[in-house]
């Protein structure tokens, strides 16, 4: 092995083996009952294909990774599904600004030729993500790699769309939704980023049409006044009550309408009068489908429905029987037409003030526009009939949140569900499969021809197909079978559904997780997935959220490779929605990485992602933490190179020859083997936090810093039978080890263990393909762990002496011993030479209880004093110093133990053997400060 750790000298070449090799793929479907009974599926949620990969990916990569590694390990059938989505909008946007730059629109190419355009953009362009998720050493099966585009996955949209359409489930109706007024396409909630922002409100005198006064109402939005259709009240509001079937006049309009009472108006905010505008409000839109039958309502233009906008959000022409629009603001963008309605309302008296406000802003997440609600014709999903079964699945156990608790927010959105809007207003997607004639008639299928032949119409007649294409959700919501290759019953659909878990984050419970529920459920009959393991959002070291505003974004590529200064700054500082916080950013990021960010590798990115992940917390990522990662990735490579260095070339016991094992030896496999039970039983929890912290701590405390020291005593010594077995000792523990971690850190696992698996007995071509260990309880040995543990804490007191007193760790010392029990003198006897050599001890002698003792620095093992005579050794004052902070911390300690064992609740609901083990605590905390009191007045009196 080479001497220094060096990540990129093995991870790329690892990972092109792998694919290469075959390793990542599912076995072969042949036997079809079996291949099912073995299945582990999961299917990654498909990343757009336009982006690139940010910590969320890298971290729920790292989970989905780990967990097919280890079934995989475990012999399971594993299919860890790779895919990307097609990103209808951004993959849109992003090909429209390359034909922009050529000074043409989409529009100038035609739709056909631009779907060409995007299709070459994917085929040059579009695999950054997929190359990203290799680095990260994703084991997916690239075999089967699927896009949501392609002719499968398009042939699995069509049918769906189809059969809920003929079953009443898919309609297409005029409703208020999101509209982006530059992409001219609805937009789901998803993409509706909601801020606060400095705005203000404005109060409007409304002239009753009684000639008795006016109304007072406040409103953000003052040009939405020529679409309003009533002013509501509180029913209960005792200002306005009698005013209840009176009408007020429009300001700016010559328009009349009612007074209404509504529960959704709040007294207590603004003047308690609100102006319901329902086509450009979402709740003015409830409050009038409450009351659209009442004839005040009924009666007016478009039974109130007044639409004041064009798709560009600007105010639109009279274009209708009704000249409802005042010719002053026809062609106005929105924001242009506030000021004039604002100053025409101020030049009529009508405006009594304006007041500064924050409010709520919706903003497109890919333009920045100022979101409109707009009333347009869309395609919808009747849901109702579809959520029933999906909430009985979670109800039933045949789902399961982790955490669980996420069930109720899955509960709370379904059962208030809306109907779900399907249809875009854009070019890249799947294009709904509904064709039109002259006479407004609406004809669903397969293709033009079909419907021809079904419905008997001629190859003249007129028929033009729905510009619109299918919301992205919706393909994504048949992703767990239309992957596997529905609507035909393929070998992989049969063996691999249900998928065994979803690894997601929170954000998409809706927009995602509960839709594949639902058509799983409907197309396949049954739930799409048995778990659901939701995870928290990847914030900063500060735990703010990051993004490119703030300036704290990282890139997980830049933590593995590095990045230089200048780099990361240009980076943080380019493309941004709002340039004025550039330098601010710039400031920041030259602080806090003055040298830039160092190379970490993948390995120690992963470990720290696992470290963090904690069911359902956000996660606090700090690059000190993969720092410590780093180097505990160094730790077990320079263990490695040690055991090798001792293995290599020597007889190691594989051959069935003789081998004794000494205590050392027996300790370490049987903390190994408990190591194993903990680690197995935190990944079938999803608890990869404990399972890091498992294997962490037993590597770096347990096998490194101590058995690799005991060992070299038996490997020192002239029996070769000992000598036999502790190199095999050795080499098993630490292939044990890799095997263990490899899920965590597939590449440095790998690249040890070839070198250590054939000195270990094992002939193979690669760890991911190996059994995944498996705790030996025969193993266990608790005689050998309280022996070792013994003579652990005896070495660290003698540490702590030396240390304390400055005495060099090379310098021989008499070590008397005093009050030992008879266990510890077996202890001694067994354990001696460990202590002699790692406590570099010249002798070790034992004292009578009643001999005296000579003026001596003292530690405890337990109630037994090792003792370490002062002359030539001690200074005075800083032993007195080491003896009273140890009081202090005991004199601390013990309050906290006798309050807790004077809690009568504590005692009436612990366990017998915690109070036990607390009642021994205290005993033992008691007997040491006693001795210690005892040597603080024996140190003083010298």
């Amino acid at each position: 092995m080479e001497k220094t750790y060096s990540p990129h000298a093995i991870e790329q070449r690892w990972y092109q083996l792998w694919e290469e090799s075959g390793y990542f793929a599912t076995k072969s479907e042949g036997d079809l009952a079996k291949a099912r009974s073995e299945s582990y599926c999961i299917m990654i949620p498909p990343p757009n294909v336009t982006g690139s990969l940010h910590m969320g990916h890298a971290f729920q990569d790292t989970i989905m990774d780990a967990l097919t590694r280890y079934h995989r390990m475990k012999g399971y059938n594993t299919l860890w599904q790779p895919g990307t989505d097609h990103a209808g909008i951004a993959t849109q946007m992003v090909v429209e600004r390359i034909i922009n730059a050529d000074g043409k629109t989409r529009h100038d190419l035609g739709r056909e030729a631009f779907i060409e355009k995007v299709w070459e953009w994917k085929e040059e362009s579009g695999g950054t993500i997929t190359r990203q998720l290799r680095r990260m050493g994703s084991s997916l099966d690239w075999e089967k790699e699927r896009f949501t585009m392609d002719d499968g996955m398009s042939d699995a949209v069509q049918e769906v769309f189809i059969k809920l359409y003929e079953e009443g489930l898919i309609y297409r109706g005029k409703r208020l939704v999101n509209w982006d007024p530059v992409l001219h396409t609805a937009v789901s909630d998803l993409e509706v980023l909601s801020e606060e922002e400095n705005g203000s409100m404005w109060y409007m005198r409304y002239p009753l049409t009684n000639g008795t006064g006016h109304l007072l109402v406040a409103t953000t939005r003052p040009e939405t006044l020529l679409g309003d259709a009533a002013v509501a009240i509180h029913p209960d509001d005792e200002r306005y009550k009698h005013l209840l079937g009176e009408f007020v006049e429009l300001p700016l309009t010559g328009r009349r309408i009612p007074i209404i009472a509504d529960e959704y108006v709040d007294p207590e905010f603004g003047t308690g009068c609100v102006k319901i505008t329902p086509a450009h409000d979402f709740n003015d839109y409830e409050v009038w489908s409450r009351h659209k039958h009442v004839s005040a309502i009924a009666d007016l233009p478009h039974g109130g429905l007044i639409n004041i906008f064009t798709v560009d959000a600007a105010i639109r022409s009279n274009n209708d029987e009704y000249t409802l629009i005042p010719e002053a603001y026809i062609g106005l963008d929105r924001f242009e037409a506030r000021k004039h309605i604002v100053a025409d309302l101020d030049a009529q008296g009508l405006l009594e003030k304006i007041a500064y406000h924050k409010l709520m802003v919706p903003r497109g997440d890919r333009t920045g526009a100022v979101i409109e609600p707009f009333l347009t014709n869309q395609w919808y999903v009747k849901i109702a009939p579809l959520a029933k079964p999906a909430i009985e699945a979670v109800e039933t156990g045949a789902i399961k949140f982790v955490p669980d608790n996420w069930k109720n927010t899955y509960f709370e959105w379904m059962r208030n569900i809306q109907d779900w809007c399907i249809s875009r207003q854009i070019w890249w997607g799947h294009r709904i499969p509904a064709w039109y004639d002259d006479q407004g008639n609406t004809y669903v299928g397969h293709s033009e021809a079909k419907i021809r032949t079904t419905h008997g119409l001629a190859a003249d007649y007129p028929l033009k197909q729905d510009e619109d294409v299918l919301d992205t959700w919706f393909s994504s919501a048949l992703w767990p079978f239309s992957t596997l290759g529905w609507p035909e019953q393929t070998p992989e659909l049969a063996a691999h559904y249900p998928t065994s878990v979803l690894v997601t984050g929170f954000d998409i419970i809706f927009f995602w997780v509960a839709r594949m529920i639902m058509m799983g459920l409907k197309f396949q009959g049954e739930v799409p997935f048995k778990e659901v393991y939701i995870h928290g959002l990847v914030r900063d070291a500060e735990g703010q959220k990051m993004s490119k505003s703030k300036g704290n974004v990282l890139d997980p590529i830049d933590i593995i490779d590095g990045i230089a200064l200048e780099d990361l700054v240009a980076k943080r500082v380019s493309g941004m929605m709002q340039p004025h916080l550039a330098k601010k950013i710039e400031q920041a990021t030259r602080k806090q990485f003055p040298d830039g960010i160092q190379s970490f590798g993948t390995d120690a990115l992963r470990f720290t992602f696992a470290s963090l992940a904690s069911t359902g917390r956000d996660i606090r990522f700090d690059l000190q933490r993969t720092e410590g990662y780093r180097n505990f990735c160094n730790k077990l490579w320079n263990a490695a190179r040690y055991v090798l260095m001792n293995t290599e070339d020597q007889d190691n016991g594989i051959d069935c020859a003789e081998c004794t094992y000494s205590q050392a030896d027996l300790w370490i496999l049987s903390r190994l083997n408990q190591t194993i039970a903990s680690t197995n039983d935190a990944i079938k929890s999803y608890r990869f936090d404990l399972a890091a912290q498992a294997i962490y701590e037993f590597t770096w405390n347990e096998y490194c810093d101590w058995y690799l020291e005991l060992a070299k005593i038996s490997l020192q010594s002239d029996d070769e039978t000992l000598q036999r077995g502790t190199r095999q000792t050795l080499l098993r523990a630490l292939e044990t080890v890799l095997r263990l971690a490899h899920p965590i850190m597939p590449f440095i696992t790998e690249e040890i263990w070839q070198r250590v698996s054939p000195l270990a007995g094992v002939t193979a071509a690669t760890i991911m393909l190996q059994p995944y260990p498996e705790s030996d309880s025969a193993a266990i040995n608790p005689d050998a762990e309280t022996q070792v543990q013994w003579a652990m804490d005896f070495i660290l007191g003698i540490r702590r002496i030396r240390g304390e007193m400055n005495i060099a760790p090379g310098k021989p010392l008499n070590v008397l011993l005093q009050n030992g029990s008879a266990a510890d003198q077996a202890y001694l006897k067994e354990g001696e030479s460990y202590l002699l050599k790692l406590g570099r001890l010249e002798s070790i002698t034992w004292l009578a209880a009643d001999d005296n003792t000579p003026e001596s620095a003292i530690a405890l093992v337990g109630n037994m004093k090792i003792l370490i005579p002062m002359a030539g050794l001690i200074d005075k004052d800083a032993e007195l110093a080491r003896l009273e902070k140890e009081i202090q911390r005991i004199e601390k300690e013990l309050p906290r133990i006798e309050g807790k064992l004077g809690n009568a609740a504590f005692v009436d609901k612990a366990p017998p053997e915690v109070i036990e083990k607390e009642r021994e605590k205290l005993a033992g905390l008691q007997s040491s400060l006693k001795n210690l009191n005892e040597q603080f007045a024996k140190i003083k009196a010298l």
